[in-house]
């Protein structure tokens, strides 16, 4: 039997993605534009979003997409029948009109279909997400302006459930309690959780931390954390959102890393990845399953590049179950917390200052990467992680889990 979520939790639902993620935690103002972007297995938390939209005195713009479901896949139907040209086609004047007009988004990810374009040429999906780099560049802009906000949430299926190995109501408890829905004001969990986050950005952050050395079973890892660099997490940027993160120098990373967590993107299941850097790139990279997947999207443009390293406390996330969806799983508590990396683009906002002032150039010169594609790959096993610091002395930040700071 299908499950639908209560009123009350799609109420409360939407009130934390609309009057707390947006607006880096503090929501929209009245005459503000929302572009939702959902499809329509998530209609009932669509209604809902509209609902708090106008609630909020703001203005909502529609983005509703049919589900990728047995006959009706228009995402395979489009890559079997599109034509170079057709792949290749940015709607700019559209793309242009939309992030001018728009003051926030929220995207609800809802997959109806977690295998939908198996079988499909990985080159063609990377060359079709490369035709879009102007809307992500477009949208950075506005972003690092201080004039765009955007946030993701997650509308869980049926499809999604039986991937994970849950019932839809296991399922849903997980997307529940993660996201503080039981609870009768989840904003004010919402921001007490994110204070907490924020005291141990600020210790972080207040360390001169020069380069970081991830060791575990399957690691062994050297980043270098690069000039003008701070980490941030806590913001609202993503519900739920345990995780501290920052955008390493790409030039400083060394040494292998695997993931013992499955990756869902583009459509495919990806398992057992295994990845080798020397001089910041990846030079080795297999999986168990669907390794064209992950070689295809290493060969797109910078994205063989590390563009995130990301810990996650396992004091902070009540999510327990794997959920097949990598909003979830790189933010999963457990025994061990989880540690990930993102290959390809990095987060400006990891900046030690005002990224609206940044040049290209400089991006370029502090080893912020640029790429199309920005993919969270996760592993939930025992690791830590010892900083070295300006003065030589190494300590180490997060082990069993949890920072040690």
């Amino acid at each position: 039997m299908s499950h639908t979520p209560s009123q009350q939790v799609l109420e409360r639902y939407a009130d934390v993605l609309i009057n707390f993620a947006l607006g880096g935690g503090s929501g929209v103002k009245p005459g503000d534009v929302v572009r939702i972007a959902a499809h329509e297995a998530a209609k009932p938390l669509y209604v809902e979003l509209h609902r708090a939209v106008w609630r909020a005195g703001a203005h909502a713009i529609g983005h509703y997409v049919a589900d990728d479901d047995g006959a009706f896949n228009l995402s395979r139907n489009f890559y079997e029948l599109a034509n170079d040209e057709q792949i290749d086609f940015f709607p700019a004047k559209y793309m242009r009109g939309v992030v001018d007009q728009m003051d926030h988004q929220v995207s609800v990810l809802s997959d109806s279909d977690m295998h939908a374009l198996e079988g499909i040429d990985p080159a063609l999906i990377m060359r079709n997400g490369r035709s879009m780099k102007p809307a992500m560049d477009w949208r950075t802009e506005k972003e690092n302006a201080g004039n765009f906000t955007w946030t993701l949430g997650l509308y869980g299926t049926a499809a999604m459930a039986a991937e994970a190995g849950l019932s839809e109501q296991e399922y849903w408890q997980q997307i529940t309690d993660a996201c503080f829905l039981d609870e009768e004001d989840p904003i004010a969990r919402w921001r007490e959780v994110a204070a907490q986050i924020g005291e141990y950005v600020q210790r972080l952050n207040s360390l001169p931390i020069e380069r970081l050395h991830v060791e575990g079973e399957d690691v062994d890892l050297h980043i270098t954390l690069g000039e003008r660099r701070q980490w941030v997490g806590g913001s609202g940027r993503n519900i739920p959102s345990f995780e501290i993160f920052t955008s390493p120098d790409w030039r400083g990373t060394e040494g292998w890393i695997a993931f013992n967590q499955p990756l869902y993107r583009y459509g495919n299941l990806v398992k057992g990845i295994r990845l080798r850097f020397a001089d910041g790139r990846v030079v080795e990279a297999s999986a168990e399953q669907n390794e064209q997947v992950i070689t295809e999207m290493v060969a797109t443009e910078n994205a063989d590049k590390v563009g995130e390293f990301s810990l996650t406390d396992r004091r902070f996330s009540r999510i327990t179950k794997f959920m097949a969806e990598t909003l979830y799983d790189e933010n999963v508590g457990g025994p061990f917390g989880n540690t990930h990396i993102a290959l390809g683009k990095s987060y400006h906002d990891c900046y030690a200052g005002d990224p609206g002032s940044v040049a290209h150039s400089e991006w370029e010169r502090l080893g912020f990467n640029e790429s199309s594609v920005h993919t969270d790959i996760v592993s939930t096993t025992d690791r830590s992680v010892t900083a070295t610091l300006s003065d030589g002395t190494e300590r180490v930040i997060y082990a069993g889990g949890e920072f040690q700071l």
